[in-house]
């Protein structure tokens, strides 16, 4: 049994648990990556994403009113859970935006640096406290995932540039860094069903304020039945199962362990790239691959410390 700040009691069998979710969920989000790729020429990406949320939002709303019942959030409340959300939107919305303007191999790159943006974050705000192996661990880690999103290419590692689109994206992968330590700091004990629902809902009221202007510029007859499969896909498992699991996770095994999990998603692409009849990979990525999965595992072995338990409610 582990204490942790504040009052939570968290058993073994939880932490078990959670690293098991953690693997699910990360094998969730690396398929929305083939599923969206799909069917993003069909509508435009804010719709899509708001589609997602809101879907999620009305799917899971009957399941957490029969288990808890609806109840509506305090003002307090719903700062917290618009500040989580906003977040994420900002994180989606940095990513289509930055599309535009710069490569998918360049946000990939930067996305390897959420985990530590995701450290330091947990470190100002929780005060975690990475061991020397866990700080020797991070930067192997995003090289490793860099390694694989290059696929060993060593020129076209040394040949990258950045412009204003990674600039926009690292902006937010910084949101999505602090989305995994705001999950823990600010949650207050409610069921982490509830936690979810509210995050999906104001996201999708966020969502709805930039996508709504783009709504006219759709013919939603013409768009084919299976981009409709496709967002449903990605609404219940790559929203809403994710969204849930990576938020009890963290507050289980804190967040820097569940971003983390990250370094994994490029091996993960490429894998089911390979089950969907795409060519494999050259071996130069196998050190890459080392990088990522022992960085994976010293994260997850490291206990963390917390200076100071006192959180304000």
């Amino acid at each position: 049994m582990t204490i942790v700040p504040g009052k939570y009691v968290i058993t073994g069998v939880q932490h078990g648990r959670s690293h098991l979710l953690m693997i699910v969920a990360t094998c969730l989000v690396a398929t929305s990556f083939p599923v969206a790729a799909a069917i993003t020429n069909w509508m435009d990406s804010l719709v899509l994403i708001f589609l997602r949320f809101a879907l999620a939002s009305i799917l899971f709303m009957p399941i957490v009113a029969c288990r808890y019942g609806i109840i509506l959030p305090t003002y307090r409340d719903l700062i917290r859970y618009g500040i989580l959300s906003a977040c994420l939107v900002g994180f989606f919305w940095a990513m289509f935006s930055a599309l535009r303007l710069t490569s998918a191999l360049n946000t990939a790159a930067i996305f390897a640096l959420t985990p530590a943006i995701t450290a330091i974050v947990s470190g100002i705000l929780s005060k975690e406290k990475l061991n020397r192996a866990s700080q020797i661990a991070l930067p192997i880690g995003v090289l490793g995932a860099v390694w694989v999103t290059f696929r060993g290419d060593l020129t076209a590692l040394l040949s990258l540039s950045f412009g204003m689109g990674d600039v926009i994206f690292f902006a937010g992968t910084i949101a999505m860094g602090c989305y995994g330590a705001l999950v823990k700091y600010l949650h207050r004990g409610e069921p982490m069903a509830q936690m979810t629902f509210w995050t999906l809902v104001t996201g999708a009221f966020w969502l709805l304020i930039l996508a709504a202007p783009r709504f006219p510029t759709i013919v939603w007859t013409e768009v084919p039945m299976t981009v409709y499969g496709g967002i449903a896909y990605l609404s219940v498992f790559t929203t809403l199962v994710t969204f849930f699991l990576f938020q009890w996770s963290a507050t289980v095994i804190g967040p820097t362990k569940v971003m983390s999990y990250t370094y994994l998603n490029p091996f993960l692409v490429i894998l089911f790239g390979i089950a969907l009849g795409h060519e494999l990979p050259p071996a130069a990525i196998l050190p890459g691959l080392l990088f990522t999965f022992a960085a994976t595992c010293v994260l997850q072995r490291f206990t963390p410390v917390y200076l100071s338990p006192d959180r304000k409610a």
